[in-house]
């Protein structure tokens, strides 16, 4: 059982919410603390023209009000919404705040990753705690 779990949470179609957060629930020691984590990525210079501040405002709220959905099913849970590197920014705030499990949700690799490297393997390869990756 784990004390302070840290769940990094990408909102897109290809990665299940559910599965992580079910995992987090299984996990947790009683009275544990429970974090989900989105990285926003940093926008490339040449992209910051086209997206204006009020979509940015927009899509801040949007994602505030989905991690606050996903706490909800976990005593104890949060939500934190941070900018910068996905791996680094993950691995970053789990080393800060002493996380003992990181639960990450992963693809299927293709041949990409295995050149470039995913969020998940990263934090799988550079990690201080325990990570488990769900599928």
């Amino acid at each position: 059982m784990y004390n302070n779990i840290l769940v990094p949470v990408l909102f897109d179609n290809d990665h299940d919410k559910s599965a992580p957060v079910k995992l987090a629930g299984l996990l947790a020691s009683p009275g544990s603390k429970i974090t989900f984590l989105h990285v926003i990525e940093r926008l490339p210079g040449y992209a910051k023209s086209f997206v204006t501040e009020n979509l940015q405002k927009e899509l801040r709220v949007t994602l505030h009000q989905e991690m606050d959905r996903l706490a909800q099913h976990l005593p104890g849970a949060e939500g934190v919404i941070l900018e910068g590197h996905s791996g680094r920014t993950i691995l970053d705030y789990a080393g800060q705040y002493g996380n003992d499990l990181i639960i990450i949700a992963s693809h299927r690799p293709g041949v990409k990753d295995y050149f470039l490297g995913s969020t998940a393997s990263h934090v799988v390869r550079h990690a201080a705690c325990a990570v488990h990756v769900v599928r």
